[in-house]
This record gives C-alpha cells, sequence and structure tokens, in this order.
C-alpha cells in the first residue's frame, strides 16, 4: 500500500502530498515523511530545522523568504485550518509570479512542498490552528525577505475579508514583488 498520493500541481516544484491515514476506533496513524518514497517520487532534499507556530483566526503569517539561504518546505496543520500559499519568484521560470494554494487541515491531514526559490504565507481559517513544517536549511533573520501579502500584481484570492486579516507589523512593511530584488 502507498503511504503518500504526491499531487504535482500547476508550478513545477510545488506538490499537495496527501498521506495514507490507518484509523480505527483507538484513533489514527500516519506518516508525514518518509525519505525513501519522497525521493522516489522526485522529492530530493535534506530538512535541517523544523518549526510549529501557533496562530488565531484571522492571523496571516508571510508572505516570507530568504535571500541567500532558501528553505524548501513541507508545511501541514496539526490542529485547525489554514489556507497556504507558495508564490513563484524563479525569475526563469514560466510560472514567475503565479502562486498556488491549498487548504490544510487537521481533518484532511495534507501537506503541502514548497520548494526553494518561492514565498510562503498562510492564513489562518479556523479559530486557532498549530501549523508545523520542515526546512530545507536555517532559517537566518538576516537574510529574511517578504513580498506583501496583497499584492495585486499576484492577485491571492485570500478566503478572509481585509478587515478580518491579522498581520505582524513586519509583514504589512513588505513591498510588490515587482519592487522586491531577488535572485532565485
Amino acid at each position: 500500500m502507498k503511504k503518500f498520493n504526491f499531487v504535482e500541481t500547476s508550478i513545477k516544484g510545488v506538490y499537495i502530498i496527501e498521506p495514507t491515514v490507518f484509523q480505527d476506533e483507538r484513533g489514527y496513524f500516519m506518516e508525514t515523511y518518509h525519505k525513501k518514497d519522497f525521493e522516489e517520487n522526485g522529492l530530493n532534499m535534506d530538512f535541517v530545522q523544523d518549526n510549529q507556530s501557533k496562530s488565531s483566526k484571522g492571523v496571516l503569517r508571510g508572505l516570507h523568504f530568504q535571500y541567500t539561504q532558501p528553505q524548501g518546505k513541507l508545511v501541514r496543520v496539526m490542529k485547525g485550518e489554514v489556507f497556504d500559499v507558495a508564490v513563484d519568484l524563479r525569475k526563469k521560470s514560466a510560472t514567475y509570479g503565479k502562486y498556488e494554494s491549498v487548504i490544510l487541515s487537521e481533518e484532511n491531514k495534507k501537506q503541502f512542498y514548497i520548494p526553494p526559490g518561492f514565498a510562503h504565507g498562510f492564513l489562518v481559517l479556523s479559530d486557532e490552528a498549530e501549523f508545523t513544517y520542515k526546512c530545507t536549511d536555517f532559517y537566518n533573520g538576516q537574510d529574511e525577505g517578504g513580498i506583501i501579502w496583497n499584492d495585486s500584481k499576484i492577485g491571492i484570492e485570500w478566503p478572509l475579508k481585509e478587515d478580518e486579516i491579522i498581520l505582524s507589523e513586519k509583514d504589512t512593511m513588505w513591498k510588490s514583488l515587482k519592487d522586491t530584488a531577488t535572485d532565485f
């Protein structure tokens, strides 16, 4: 039996990953990562850091990236529900400036793989959400960049109204993709 279903998205390198869930009256069990299975499906990465956050409804974190130490991220929701987004920052890509999105939740147990060279962000849709992710490079605060969440050229269709969205001060200061120098 397959442990994962790897769903290719409209953007090369971005995957929705559906784990096989074994469920009975006691609860459930699933693998969230298996190096060999991922490699057999073209996802050859080494993870070096795991992160977890808890956020309230309406919190939007993103759109973040690192300039010289870009991170690939395997993200999932342990509790609640989020709208997760990856924006292609690879200038030579046919999908530069395009985005892919997915609903991640504790119910659907889907994961989202975002390769290096992308901006990433998520919006909490449930009362609260616990979000976890594996990274292919270490976080470096001095290397962090971002794109403003409502860049009209990217055109992300966020599922909450603007007055329902809660941003950190930092996330209100990012510029548009057009005005952000990236070298991916």
